[in-house]
């Protein structure tokens, strides 16, 4: 292990807590994976590679780097196994309370040198997660968005126990990890990437629905449209920029009327009918079923062309 390289512990091997193995692993980080489910424990290492190795054909992550820590990867058979002589431990288990409950007081009572224990939760608080630990100064919620080795958004969400002191640590590991961490002051469900993209589904679906799209045209709209935009400003230096000298004082004065009249029309449902899901479902699926194994990598090399111009551009 090199300076600056932390031990990681990942327990929980779905799709998060592959992506998250796969970032670390793709950077040479030392990693150790364990999972209850014996089936996805036996798939992960194999996964993991293939994600850490599609890092390097992106030029994401140096290929000698990359398969030094694909060769390191460590399969626990036990929890503690996995997690005794790590510093970070990464819970990636299903989003359910009890269930992670489980895991963390697994985790407390195996991982006595580890620095922070995070929660990729995104609709849980930390406070409830480890209710039932000892060390709830050491917890918190680390939440990425998916596929986590390549988007670099990171959510941080402290508990009221939580030291921050290792909320400012933890930041300099994501860092270290080329993720972008953010700081959540005050815990929602959700948090709060998933809140705007709840939002934003809700609507893309209601449009859908009500035959104003079609799903590919939908998508379209808002990947090279809106997206875009966000990608390099987020919505209120968005607008805030297009205000130009009037600020953004001037755009609300001149369009808030505007988008008050949209509010207006925009739906509020929170719950979609099984007519409506079955309506929902055959139109993502007429539009994009045979062509997945063909736009996943496509969608991939997309974020990583995006991410090299947004690297570039803030290095001019």
């Amino acid at each position: 292990m090199t300076t600056g390289q932390v031990r990681v512990a990942v327990v929980g091997t779905g799709d998060v807590g592959r992506g998250w193995a796969a970032m670390c692993v793709a950077l040479g980080w030392p990693v150790a994976i364990f999972d209850t489910d014996a089936k996805a424990l036996s798939d992960a290492p194999e996964a993991i590679a293939r994600r850490a190795r599609a890092l390097v054909g992106l030029k994401r992550a140096d290929p000698e780097i990359a398969e030094g820590g694909i060769a390191a990867l460590h399969v626990g058979r036990s929890i503690l196994q996995a997690c005794t002589e790590a510093q970070w431990v990464i819970e990636a288990g299903p989003e359910d309370l009890k269930t992670k409950q489980r895991m963390f007081e697994a985790i407390e009572s195996v991982a006595g040198k580890a620095r922070v224990v995070t929660s990729s939760a995104s609709a849980l608080k930390i406070a409830d997660i480890a209710a039932r630990c000892v060390r709830q100064e050491r917890c918190l919620i680390a939440h990425p968005l998916n596929p986590p080795e390549l988007i670099p958004l990171v959510e941080l969400v402290p508990g009221p126990a939580t030291d921050p002191a290792l909320v400012e640590l933890v930041k300099g590991w994501l860092h270290a990890l080329g993720r972008i961490p953010v700081l959540i002051k005050k815990p929602v469900p959700g948090n709060v990437a998933t809140r705007i993209a709840a939002a934003v589904w809700r609507e893309a679906i209601d449009l859908v629905l009500q035959g104003v799209i079609g799903v590919e045209d939908l998508d379209r709209a808002v990947s090279v449209g809106p997206a875009l935009g966000w990608a390099a400003a987020g919505p209120h230096l968005t607008y805030h920029l297009a205000a130009g000298e009037r600020g953004v004082s001037g755009f609300l004065q001149h369009l808030l009327h505007t988008f008050e009249a949209i509010w207006q029309e925009l739906p509020s449902w929170s719950k979609l009918d099984p007519e409506e899901q079955r309506r929902l479902i055959h139109a993502i699926e007429k539009a994009y079923d045979e062509q997945v194994a063909v736009i996943r990598p496509a969608r991939d090399r997309r974020l990583a062309g995006i991410l090299w111009g947004m690297e570039r551009a803030r290095e001019s």
